[in-house]
């Protein structure tokens, strides 16, 4: 009888820290490739923004992304002539941060082509909008000491 409930409490444990659903559903929608359609602001005007300490909004409009979520690997290409060209590599992490909303975040850290980070740093985005044919992300940052809202909004490319 002992060993029943020590094997019990032991798959207990395990399940319950199992991946959560919306997120292991995540997964399987984010899989394949996506066109990075348009970049805009919570606010007006004109901002000179940097993303994932790469290149200009302007280059990273039109560029193709591919997840990877076996193993939380990916990359995006850069086809702006006017602009660094070329495949950049990086993992991902999706998070469920509030289980009652299913809500969750998406980490992205950049990579060289051996999923090694030269600099150990990674960006925190909110997953805001996520199916079978779009994707929105949002990442919050400061300027001028307030909150400051990217939006990035991606299409699926059917493959």
């Amino acid at each position: 009888m002992k060993k029943i409930l020590i094997l019990a409490l032991i798959a207990v444990t395990a399940f319950s820290c199992g991946t959560p659903k919306t997120v292991q559903e995540s997964r399987k929608v984010i899989k394949g490739y996506w066109a990075l359609n348009s970049i805009s602001y919570d606010s007006s005007g004109k901002y000179n923004v940097t993303l994932f300490n790469d290149t200009s909004v302007e280059c990273f409009e039109g560029s193709n992304w591919r997840f990877i979520p076996n193993n939380n690997t990916g990359n995006y290409t850069i086809e702006n002539s006017n602009c660094p060209t070329g495949q950049r590599d990086f993992i991902f992490t999706i998070q469920e941060i509030d289980p009652a909303t299913g809500l969750y975040d998406f980490l992205l850290k950049p990579t060289n082509a051996k999923g090694k980070s030269d600099t150990n740093v990674g960006f925190r985005l909110r997953l805001a909008q996520l199916n079978e044919s779009s994707m929105r992300w949002e990442q919050t940052v400061n300027l001028d000491g307030k909150p400051f809202k990217i939006n990035m909004n991606f299409s699926k490319i059917q493959e």
